[in-house]
């Protein structure tokens, strides 16, 4: 028998719907989450160091995303009781950068089949034939996929990162607004482009309130980190 083939999703796409058994029961994926952001990840293999610190950071950051009305879920190719022991030890064993006593809340989905890999594109030929990558999908609480972050076997990721595209896609929603490099909270942000003749002519001359242009495509203002966490919550 053939195996189906999966085109890896893309921004803006629906989430790829899908049922798996996890650590904390069954889920059906993306409707049991809807009205809520979820950031779900894959990681090449349980009992494996990187892994391990991620998911130390992630569990220590939980209620941080939960502020922000974000889930998380993890995935690898790995079998239930795979998951249960190596999550058992982390809680019990390992220490790493001031973490200890860590428990991993959040589900992490038994995925021995590759089903739900496959279907998100986390099995990356060129790194591996059997683990999947450090992919990170953003997900909307439409269950739209609105930002894709990969990163190779070798590197773990930066989490600080993680949360700041969060942040920075809900500010995006809730204020009309695009963020600029290297944005975070409390710093100016991008106003949408004029869509005329005479507000184009306005921001040339800087004449549109607190909005700072320094052309007729390129204008910001200010929006205070206080704005923006009121905003998203």
């Amino acid at each position: 028998m053939e195996q189906e083939i999966f085109a890896m999703p893309r921004i803006g796409d629906n989430a790829p719907a899908f049922k798996a058994v996890t650590t904390q029961g069954e889920v059906n994926f993306p409707s049991d989450y809807k009205g809520k952001w979820v950031i779900l990840f894959s990681h090449p293999a349980d009992f494996t160091p990187v892994c391990t610190s991620e998911f130390m950071t992630f569990a220590n950051m939980e209620a941080e995303f939960k502020e922000l009305n974000c889930e998380l879920i993890g995935l690898s190719i790995d079998g239930l009781y795979s998951h249960i022991a190596w999550l058992r030890s982390i809680k019990e064993k390992i220490e790493f950068k001031g973490m200890k006593n860590i428990e991993v809340k959040f589900p992490l989905i038994e995925d021995i089949t590759m089903e739900v890999a496959n279907k998100y594109g986390m099995v990356q030929p060129g790194e591996s034939n059997t683990k999947a990558v450090r992919a990170v999908f953003f997900i909307d609480p439409v269950g739209k996929i609105r930002a894709i972050i990969y990163y190779p076997l070798s590197l773990g990721r930066n989490f600080k990162e993680l949360k700041r595209v969060l942040i920075g896609l809900q500010t995006a929603d809730k204020f009309n607004v695009a963020t600029p490099a290297d944005w975070h909270p409390g710093d100016d942000v991008i106003v949408p482009t004029a869509g005329s003749c005479g507000t184009a002519q306005a921001r040339v001359e800087g004449k549109e309130g607190d909005m700072k242009c320094y052309d007729w495509y390129f204008c910001t203002k200010p929006l205070s980190k206080e704005e923006v966490f009121k905003g998203i919550k």
